[in-house]
């Protein structure tokens, strides 16, 4: 293990994908999940007020006037797809498909070895833990509820995904500061996208780049990095 990372502040704001869960999983599980079910997920819950929700957003996602149809619904999110858009409309409607997979036991996610008991004992220190991920809310929960180290749900005081903002833009990090009732410099983000660490750090945040099994390397552009969350240390403020 490395040295460690000392943080003085309150709040740990993490990414999942190639933070807190091998990047493999998500692309290579859970996308294929939802695209092999995308057509008949639609078709079966076309009239669902969630799906005609999503079929709206997904049109303004497009720039389409409107979405008639299960296979015109289909056709623009697998366009998203195919340029990997962190689009709300789809990211929703992923989620929902992926909640399907979750409930039945057939999507079971794994975390990096060193995560479920630190961010327990993260926990019990006092630090506030939060989410902020491109996939939907709902799925971010339902993520965490069925890991396979157990439910850690509970672990977390907020959730946020792109009805926030985009991960890539600072005016987010203020955000979902202002959301946790934080100054910025008192949330640390922890992420593998360094377009993202920069973002929070314009916004004043502290920011953590986290190296993991399985990433791409890329070059930190002044970020201290990390391989293992046990290489944190906290200075907590008084509150």
């Amino acid at each position: 293990m490395s040295s460690p990372l000392r943080l003085s502040c309150s709040v740990a704001l993490l990414d999942i994908e190639g933070t807190v869960s091998p990047l493999a999983f998500v692309r290579d599980v859970m996308f294929p999940f939802a695209a092999e079910r995308l057509d008949t997920f639609v078709e079966r819950h076309w009239l669902d007020s969630a799906v005609v929700e999503i079929a709206s957003q997904v049109a303004r996602d497009t720039d389409n006037t409107e979405l008639r149809t299960p296979a015109e619904l289909v056709a623009a999110c697998r366009a998203l797809m195919a340029r990997d858009a962190k689009a709300t409309g789809l990211k929703a409607l992923q989620g929902l498909i992926w909640d399907e997979g979750f409930r039945s036991g057939a999507l079971r996610p794994p975390l990096f070895e060193d995560v479920p008991e630190t961010l327990k004992l993260w926990r019990q220190l006092g630090v506030v833990l939060s989410i902020y991920s491109s996939g939907s809310i709902g799925a971010q929960i339902q993520f965490f509820q069925h890991a396979e180290a157990g439910d850690l749900t509970t672990l977390f005081t907020r959730h946020f995904d792109t009805t926030t903002g985009p991960k890539k833009v600072s005016a987010s990090y203020f955000a979902i500061a202002k959301e946790l009732g934080f100054a910025t410099n008192q949330v640390a983000f922890f992420s593998d996208i360094v377009d993202e660490l920069d973002a929070a750090r314009q916004a004043g945040m502290i920011t953590v780049l986290v190296e993991r099994p399985g990433n791409p390397p890329v070059s930190a552009n002044g970020h201290p990095a990390l391989r293992d969350f046990r290489e944190v240390v906290w200075d907590l403020p008084v509150r």
